[in-house]
């Protein structure tokens, strides 16, 4: 099966469970709410991906007087990548990390943290970028950005759900049901949002693997990003983002949820070690 179709899968059985929660929530008028609802994220998701995205970590976009080495290195990558230059954000934020969105490559923007500026030497933050770019190339940065959508919806049905299994139930069907239906309303806030963040997983850990070959290539320097994968997990260690969203988690180069264990057991990225390990058995190109 390919990449496409089966992230496609993945996505549309994330889609299916919003809708057998819904249906959970309110038989076959709640299974229509839900539909609707997962329609309506997936429409915006496609649409405003990228503002929804950036807004929540207030990035503030940048011009070339502001930063004119970012600005240089984000143009040499895009040529090489044969792609249309991202618009370019900072993020006031002290973690240093790094993602890519929008719904193509011809709308993508590109946003570092000001932490990962600071940290970073010029061939490190290259590579950095090169991953990202990578994500706009592999044309993944619409498919991270839905799933993200999707399973926060999925994890906010599923607190109405705890909320509903706390007090009786949501109308005929608990009253039809009993205990069993209370039941079914607790093991769904239980179960959903951890198959949310599974199927999230499934998407992102491919996409890293890949996102960072495809970026090693474009810098033609893989121990440049190494290097910055070491570095930006052991800073995410000591400074965890204390504004990253699970839900987002997966849309930055390494885990900004790193040092929360909760979190950790669902960790949408693939271990630093393997990563870097791969990185440092490719041939500089």
């Amino acid at each position: 099966m390919s990449s496409r179709i089966r992230t496609t899968a993945l996505l549309a059985l994330l889609t299916v469970l919003i809708i057998w929660i819904g249906g959970r929530f309110g038989g076959q008028s709640g299974m229509i709410i839900a539909f609707v609802f997962a329609a309506i994220m997936n429409f915006g998701s496609y649409w405003f991906s990228d503002k929804i995205v950036l807004a929540m970590y207030h990035a503030q976009p940048m011009d070339e007087q502001q930063a004119p080495g970012l600005f240089r290195i984000v143009r040499e990558l895009a040529a090489e990548a044969q792609i249309p230059m991202p618009r370019i954000y900072m993020i006031p934020e002290e973690t240093p990390n790094a993602f890519a969105t929008g719904r193509n490559p011809q709308n993508a923007a590109v946003a570092v943290t000001e932490g990962l500026w600071r940290l970073l030497s010029p061939e490190e933050i290259r590579g950095v970028l090169a991953h990202e770019i990578s994500h706009v190339k592999n044309r993944d940065i619409l498919v991270s950005t839905i799933a993200a959508t999707l399973a926060g919806v999925v994890m906010f049905l599923a607190n109405m759900a705890r909320w509903g299994a706390i007090f009786g139930g949501f109308g005929g069907r608990n009253e039809e049901e009993g205990g069993d239906g209370i039941l079914t309303l607790i093991v769904t806030a239980v179960l959903a949002p951890i198959a949310a963040m599974l199927i999230q997983l499934a998407i992102s850990r491919s996409r890293e693997y890949l996102a960072d070959e495809t970026g090693a290539q474009l810098s033609h320097h893989p121990e440049s990003l190494a290097r910055a994968l070491e570095k930006l997990e052991m800073a995410s260690q000591r400074i965890p983002m204390e504004n990253a969203q699970p839900a987002t988690a997966h849309m930055f180069i390494v885990n900004p949820l790193t040092g929360k264990s909760l979190a950790n057991l669902f960790s949408t990225h693939p271990p630093i070690a393997e990563r870097i390990r791969r990185l440092r058995t490719m041939q500089p190109r």
